[in-house]
């Protein structure tokens, strides 16, 4: 058990970075953050903060200083930085599971094998060979590569055999991906999301499913719980939790899922941290995920989480933030009672980057979602 008054740290220091390092600082930690970037959120609650790059091998040593155990913010950390830091210091979740997730290839192959329910797909490495593969598959198809890539970067919707033969010349020109994944793009009823925390002994912990909404690939709107049967419920957190006991680390997860009009739940990805849909934990929940992180990397006893009001959260993208502050319509927005408003302080602004989010508590699932639909459209309404 790594007590409160040591020192524990976090690679990435974007907003995932900034709860938990709220979270940990609440329970008497010390904390280091490592980004590249100087002004990354998290800095504003580090004890130490190391703005450098993650080859930097000067502040690795920096970074470890002191340093009880690590985690991290972001699957698109350098998994040979992770594999080096735990040969030091414990590393939840570890390096084996960082490579497997981070590769969509591997981690889709991975699933396939362990027999959990997933969407068709291929990998290939010479983008001449897509336009054989959307034949194969069947149209529509999405294509991702393998690594890198979020917020609907790095995919692309085909939706025709010539759509297909148009990207394949694309891509030809991008020669820094190291492969691509082809999946057949289901019809489905739902999206949904569920944080699962998994500690070292094999005590795992579901949280309440969320169900969310993407706009250009980029989370919008999540709602909890999400409006399912409680059948498919049982369903859903039997899968995230037999996902969690096939990767066999601790760590805090997300699943995401389709749930398909015929009731069949596919897995779409797998995060190895906290996750954006997750941030109603904040303010809603008996422990948040960012607290279940902290408990789980030092050691401490995991929570059971529930769930004491139905809630929506509504992110602000790009410069939504900058026009809603400088409206009247923050002002109608935050007089609402139950309503939360968390800024990110990002320095940069780009279109649909997550800049902050707000929260929706309400007891009545219909008086949250009419709620949300009102703050919706006075975002949109900033001008």
């Amino acid at each position: 058990m790594i007590v409160p008054g040591e020192q524990i740290g976090i690679l990435g220091g974007g907003q995932l970075g900034l709860f938990f390092a709220a979270s940990a600082k609440q329970m008497g930690y010390k904390i280091v953050v490592w980004d590249s970037d100087p002004n990354a959120p998290a800095s504003l609650w580090a004890d130490a903060f190391i703005a450098a790059d993650f080859e930097d091998p000067q502040a690795m040593q920096s970074f470890l200083k002191d340093t009880q155990a690590v985690t991290y913010e972001w699957e698109n950390i350098p998994a040979r930085l992770v594999e080096g830091i735990e040969k030091t210091v414990r590393v939840c979740p570890g390096s084996r599971v960082l490579r497997l997730l981070q590769n969509r290839v591997v981690q889709k192959q991975f699933l396939k094998d362990q027999r959990l329910p997933v969407t068709p797909f291929e990998a290939f490495q010479d983008s001449k060979a897509l336009p054989g593969l959307v034949d194969a598959l069947g149209l529509p198809c999405i294509v991702k590569t393998a690594t890198s890539g979020y917020d609907g970067r790095g995919q692309w919707s085909i939706e025709s055999l010539q759509e297909a033969h148009t990207l394949s010349e694309s891509l030809q020109s991008q020669p820094h991906f190291t492969g691509w994944i082809i999946e057949k793009r289901v019809s489905y009823l739902k999206e949904l999301s569920v944080i699962v925390a998994q500690s070292e002994s094999g005590e795992v912990h579901a949280y309440p499913i969320a169900e969310n909404q993407h706009e250009n690939g980029i989370l919008r709107m999540s709602r909890v719980p999400a409006q399912i049967d409680s059948d498919v419920v049982s369903h859903v957190v039997s899968i995230a939790k037999k996902t969690l006991k096939a990767l066999g680390e601790a760590g805090v997860f997300c699943v995401e899922m389709f749930l398909l009009h015929h009731g069949e739940i596919l897995i779409n990805e797998i995060a190895p941290r906290p996750h954006n849909s997750g941030h109603y934990t904040m303010d809603v929940c008996s422990v948040s995920q960012f607290e279940q992180q902290v408990r789980m990397l030092c050691g401490l006893p995991l929570i059971e989480p529930r769930l004491f009001s139905d809630a929506i959260l509504i992110n602000l993208l790009g410069d939504e933030i900058n026009r809603l502050h400088a409206s009247e319509p923050l002002r109608q927005i935050l007089s609402r009672s139950g309503i939360r408003l968390y800024h990110y302080r990002k320095q940069a602004v780009r279109a649909g980057r997550k800049m902050g989010h707000l929260l929706i508590m309400e007891q009545a699932a219909e008086k949250a979602m009419e709620q949300a639909q009102e703050i919706l459209a006075l975002i949109r309404g900033c001008v």
